[in-house]
C-alpha cells in the first residue's frame, strides 16, 4: 500500500515496512511525507496481523537526512505556516512514538536533523556501521521543541543530548553506540538480514505480553503523577487471561515452539 511516492508501505509477513522514498535529497522529508507517515502508523496500528513495524529509508546512503529545506519557501515561510507544519511533524512523530506495537528504525547512512527526531520515536535503533548521525539545529538557528529533546534524553541522558546539541556535529556509528542512541551496529551488508532476525523473533513471541511491556515502559518514562498504573495492571492481567498464556505454558511442557494469537 502507497501513501504517497515519496513514503511507501508495505507488509512482510507479520511486519509493516514504512520507508522514506526521496533518495534523490537522501530521503529528507517534506509536509506530505510526515503526512502519510501518520496516515501509514494509523493502518498499521489497526491491522491485528502486523505485529511490528520498521522504518527505514530508501537507497544506501540515508535513513533521513532531515526535513527538506528547499520546500522551506513553501511550507516554513509564515509563522501560520510555521505553526501548521510544527503540527503535522509532531503528529507523525507521536504516532511513531505512541505507536502500540514494537517499532525499529533500521538505519543506513545519514540520520540528521528530523531523522534523528524519527528514530528516536522508535523503540529500538539498529544501524549500519557506516551510518552518521548529528542534530544540526544550532547551525540553522532553529528552536527544537521539548518533546522532542526529552524523547532524545530519554534515550543517551542529559549530558549526551547537550553534547549533541551544542557542538551540532556528526557522530559516528561507533560514537551513537557508545552513547546508547542505538541499540546494534550491523555491517552495512548484513542489516536487512540482522533486523529481520530481530523482527521474526518479535513476531513469534506473545502479542499481549509485547504490548503491556510497552504500555508500561511508556508509563514508567511519564512524571509519576501521570501514570496510568491501573491500565497497566489491567494489560498484565488480560495476559494471564489470555489464550496465548495457556499456549505458552502447555507449549514449554511439551518441548514445542509456542503459536501465539494475540488472543
Amino acid at each position: 500500500m502507497t501513501q504517497t511516492d515519496k513514503l511507501v508501505s508495505r507488509k512482510e509477513g507479520g511486519v509493516g515496512i514504512v520507508t522514506f522514498n526521496n533518495p534523490q535529497r537522501h530521503n529528507a522529508v517534506s509536509l506530505e511525507m510526515w503526512e502519510a507517515t501518520r496516515r501509514a502508523l494509523e493502518a498499521f496500528a489497526a491491522e491485528e496481523a502486523v505485529r511490528v513495524v520498521v522504518l527505514t529509508g530508501a537507497g544506501d546512503k540515508a535513513f533521513v537526512s532531515g526535513a527538506d529545506i528547499s520546500k522551506f519557501e513553501s511550507e516554513r515561510a509564515s509563522l501560520e505556516a510555521i505553526r501548521t507544519y510544527d503540527a503535522t511533524t509532531a503528529a507523525a512523530f507521536n504516532s511513531v512514538y505512541e505507536f502500540p506495537k514494537p517499532t525499529i528504525a533500521m538505519i543506513r547512512g545519514y540520520c540528521i536533523g528530523g531523522g534523528l527526531g524519527v528514530a528516536t520515536c522508535c523503540d529500538l535503533r539498529i544501524c549500519s556501521d557506516d551510518s552518521v548521525f548529528a542534530v544540526p539545529a544550532a547551525r540553522l538557528g532553529l528552536g527544537y521543541g521539548i518533546a522532542g529533546l526529552k524523547r532524545l534524553v530519554d534515550i543517551v541522558g542529559h549530558s549526551y543530548a547537550k553534547e549533541i546539541f551544542y557542538t551540532a556535529r556528526q557522530f559516528d556509528a561507533r560514537e551513537a553506540y557508545a552513547m546508547g542512541l542505538v541499540n546494534r551496529v550491523a555491517p552495512a551488508a548484513e542489516l536487512e538480514s540482522y533486523v529481520k532476525s530481530i523482527t521474526d523473533m518479535i513476531c513469534a513471541n506473545a502479542p499481549l505480553t509485547i504490548k503491556a511491556v510497552k504500555f508500561a515502559v511508556g508509563e514508567i518514562l511519564k512524571d509519576e503523577s501521570q501514570r496510568d498504573v491501573g491500565r497497566a495492571n489491567a494489560m498484565v492481567e488480560q495476559c494471564f487471561a489470555s489464550r496465548d498464556y495457556v499456549e505458552g505454558r502447555t507449549a514449554f511442557m511439551e518441548k514445542r515452539k509456542p503459536v501465539f494469537t494475540g488472543r
